[in-house]
């Protein structure tokens, strides 16, 4: 008996079908990625070793300017201490792998004062800045008050080599390499009065000055921070994308604020106000176009919800944006000039600006 098997369709439509299938389904896989190019491998790692060759030299460049516009005022220095191993360590059976940090720094002593120094560590800012020629009349200005200055190129700063600048540690080592300077500077001065030492920062080094007094309260006897990086969860919602891969790469935090949110809230001043002990000044400005004054706000609401007694300013719309105190306009001189006083009222330079 023969038996004859019906199809609801005809075979060539089946066939069509598959097809279709198969199409719509590789289409739908992601484009397995060609192997990379070697020539073009080459030439990035090029690029980039000739980029960090060229911070090397204009920071050797900057550093004569820097030295020459101060000779006259202060004995200027440039030293290297440790500070702590590196927070990411890739190899940690490598040979050397948790050694310290090797980290520069520039000291100015002056030279028309005599007798006991106070001291002022001077924190530069940036994400990888660097210190340089563009705070040379803040060091003017503070040398001829008669403060000793120490200013740490903290780890991941620009200049010193990819190595270096990969070990950036934003909110964490690198608050100890500064501390770590002016621990340097009091055992290697005697002429320092350990008693009388401040901090004072802008940006990111403002940051830096409040991590430096939240960790060390009893080391410093004042502190100024000017638009401080203040909240960095708030920072990576209002920054962009390529801000925010700074932070999540590997060799740094290595997760995104959505992925370890916790760990960027113990990073942020703003989130840790209780620790303050120490006396402090607060400058933001409400047109800053890099740290956001909502995020010194918060610092502002925490600090008075904690109870802390400290001292701030909001200026509003002061030209010159986050730089607003840093030029070289009579707003800017007339804003230090409330930093200056501010500090001499502790530490008592021998002489005060007026």
């Amino acid at each position: 008996m023969t038996m004859h098997i019906q199809f609801p369709f005809r075979v060539p439509s089946l066939l069509f079908a598959v097809s279709i299938l198969a199409i719509i389904t590789f289409a739908q896989q992601p484009e397995a990625r060609p192997p990379e190019d070697p020539t073009q491998q080459r030439i990035r790692a090029l690029e980039e070793q000739l980029r960090f060759m060229d911070q090397r030299l204009g920071k050797q460049i900057d550093e004569l300017m820097m030295f020459d516009q101060l000779a006259e005022l202060a004995t200027v220095d440039k030293v290297r201490y440790t500070g702590p191993p590196p927070a990411v360590i890739p190899n940690k059976t490598a040979q050397g792998a948790g050694n310290p940090v090797i980290v520069t720094a520039y000291t100015f002593i002056p030279k028309k004062v005599s007798g006991k120094l106070p001291l002022i560590v001077l924190v530069h800012g940036g994400v990888h800045g660097d210190f340089n020629s563009s705070n040379v009349h803040v060091v003017r200005e503070l040398v001829e008050q008669g403060y000793a200055v120490i200013a740490t190129d903290y780890r991941g700063s620009t200049g010193y080599g990819r190595e270096y600048w990969r070990q950036i540690d934003y909110g964490g080592m690198e608050n100890e390499d500064v501390f770590a300077g002016k621990q340097w500077m009091i055992e290697n001065h005697p002429e320092i009065d350990p008693e009388r030492v401040g901090i004072i920062g802008w940006s990111h080094g403002g940051m830096i000055t409040l991590w430096n007094v939240y960790q060390h309260p009893q080391d410093y006897k004042v502190a100024y921070a000017g638009v401080p990086v203040s909240d960095l969860v708030a920072r990576m919602g209002y920054k962009g994308q390529g801000y925010r891969d700074l932070y999540s790469a590997p060799y740094h935090l290595g997760k995104t604020a959505e992925e370890n949110v916790n760990e960027y809230r113990r990073r942020s001043p703003a989130w840790n106000a209780e620790k303050l002990q120490t006396p402090l000044l607060i400058h933001t400005n409400t047109n800053d176009e890099d740290v956001n004054v909502l995020e010194v706000e918060h610092l502002i609401t925490a600090l008075k919800a904690a109870g802390k007694k400290f001292d701030y300013k909001i200026y509003q719309n002061a030209p010159g944006g986050h730089a607003f105190n840093r030029l070289d306009t009579r707003l800017a001189k007339d804003s230090r000039a409330e930093i200056w006083r501010f500090l001499a009222s502790y530490l008592k330079p021998a002489n005060p600006v007026k």
